[in-house]
């Protein structure tokens, strides 16, 4: 549940979609070296809370702990203080690092129902999936290269893009498994570009900061990532 390099938004996107009231992760805190922060969600809103490294201890507002999971043992036991009202929130389940696609487990879903009887719903897995994303980026167009801002959604292996977040039709939706690279780009004479490359075009993206910018390469790698290894273990599979 320690997740070296995921940003803030990144935590409440995942807790938030995927996560539950008690739902916690560990991150690198972005503001110093020898902080880290734990993402805490709580009933409809994630809570973020410093932990100072000192030496060989780790400091939470008065208390010291010898230990991250000596820290965690302590706070699952005695709610933390979650917010100026007084809400309360316990860490109840660790979000793990490691995280796998929902399609993976729908395969699974669907055949175990056809050989039990059971519904879908019957089915559900608990492992979590990374989070959804969405937002505004700067997108260069096809023919006539001027730039029009767009409204992005990134859900399982679809990034589609609307004109605007109360469009209820997208203009076009990507298949992230014909996608080869994700990146940052320097060759437009804008700031925090990147580019996504398909056979047939290169999609280039711009973000208002350089830190969303990485927040968007980083999940859509992640994304490529996990599309590599589950066409690696399909062809395993039928090669065996």
């Amino acid at each position: 549940w320690y997740h070296d390099n995921l940003t803030r938004h990144a935590a409440e996107a995942l807790l938030l979609s995927n996560g539950r009231d008690g739902s916690y992760l560990l991150r690198k805190s972005n503001e110093r070296q020898d902080l880290y922060s734990l993402s805490v969600r709580g009933k409809d809103s994630v809570k973020h809370f410093h932990i100072e490294h000192i030496g060989t201890s780790f400091k939470f507002g008065f208390n010291e702990f010898s230990s991250l999971k000596e820290l965690v043992m302590h706070f699952a036991n005695q709610p933390l203080i979650g917010s100026e009202t007084g809400t309360l929130i316990v860490l109840k389940h660790p979000y793990p690092r490691k995280v796998e696609e929902p399609s993976i487990y729908e395969s699974v879903r669907v055949h175990t129902a056809m050989q039990t009887g059971k519904t879908e719903s019957d089915l559900v897995p608990n492992a979590p999936s990374l989070g959804t994303k969405e937002g505004y980026l700067t997108k260069q167009g096809k023919i006539v290269k001027n730039w029009k801002t767009r409204w992005f959604t990134l859900h399982r292996n679809e990034l589609k893009y609307f004109k605007d977040q109360t469009a209820t039709e997208p203009i076009r939706a990507l298949d992230l498994t014909e996608c080869s690279a994700v990146q940052f780009d320097y060759s437009q004479e804008r700031v925090n570009c990147f580019c996504l490359v398909f056979p047939l075009r290169t999609y280039y993206l711009c973000a208002k900061t350089g830190i969303e910018a990485d927040e968007w390469i980083k999940i859509l790698r992640w994304k490529l990532s996990q599309i590599r290894k589950q066409v690696e273990q399909r062809n395993s599979t039928l090669s065996s």
